[in-house]
């Protein structure tokens, strides 16, 4: 796994901290309106708000909130001109850092996320400038569960469509697919008997940048915290691998 994929995954298993809880709440709304405007409200034959809704329950996001987004990206509600943007740069110790944003206003993003990589030691760049370092796959992530049997999944996976599986993790199996594959291999997997946590497209780097002082790490981890906890940023992606007790101990 990537070193971002690990942070991702730290952070996950931290304990949710309140005053996050509504920043959350809002992105998981727009990913909500967004994935309703590209391809209706019915979930059963959009997968993308299927996933959307799905995450947003594990994220504990109310029913009434899901439902309100849904009526607003149908049009059956006050709509909010919502758009899809990425901008990339560079962090700390010349990482690249892909950001993937939902915004009524670019011009409001734009200069926040520029704020967030000058203030944390990077530059924000050119659309281009770094997105060509990563590929999109597809990412299943399932639970190990105590009778877990590496061979068992591995032949599952393969049957549903997957390419490649990752049990380095000790509590989570990562099913990796071509994006196009993403819908399919989930719904294989589930009806296989297996705990889907989380099911989505990310971009993986095709080369890894090492960070090696504690002091690059710590404003790296900054930067890609804040710009997670922006209300418009939807996921960031980024190219490094640093000690894992670094993430531990930087991660806010």
């Amino acid at each position: 796994m990537s070193g971002h994929s690990k942070w991702a995954t730290i952070k996950r298993h931290k304990a949710v901290v309140d005053q996050k809880r509504g920043v959350m709440y809002a992105k998981m709304s727009r990913e909500i309106i967004i994935a309703t405007k590209l391809g209706g409200s019915d979930p059963n034959g959009n997968f993308r708000l299927r996933q959307a809704i799905d995450r947003a329950k594990a994220e504990g996001v109310p029913n009434d909130n899901i439902q309100r987004a849904i009526e607003k990206g149908s049009g059956a509600g006050a709509l909010d001109n919502f758009e899809e943007l990425v901008y990339e740069g560079y962090g700390p110790g010349g990482v690249a850092v892909l950001v993937k944003c939902t915004t009524d206003n670019r011009n409001r993003t734009a200069g926040d996320v520029r704020m967030y990589f000058s203030k944390f030691g990077g530059n924000m760049g050119d659309s281009g400038c770094v997105g060509w370092m990563f590929k999109e796959r597809g990412e299943v992530l399932l639970e190990k569960g105590a009778q877990f049997d590496e061979d068992a999944l591995l032949t599952a996976a393969l049957d549903a469509g997957a390419e490649d599986l990752d049990t380095s993790m000790e509590a989570e199996a990562l099913v990796i697919c071509s994006p196009d594959q993403l819908e399919k291999v989930r719904d294989g997997l589930a009806k296989a008997g297996y705990k889907v946590s989380s099911a989505e497209n990310a971009m993986i780097p095709s080369t890894v940048v090492e960070i090696d002082s504690a002091e690059t790490a710590r404003l790296l981890l900054r930067l890609i915290d804040s710009l997670e906890n922006h209300d418009d940023v939807q996921s960031v992606f980024a190219n490094f691998e640093m000690d894992q007790n670094w993430m531990q101990e930087f991660l806010n």
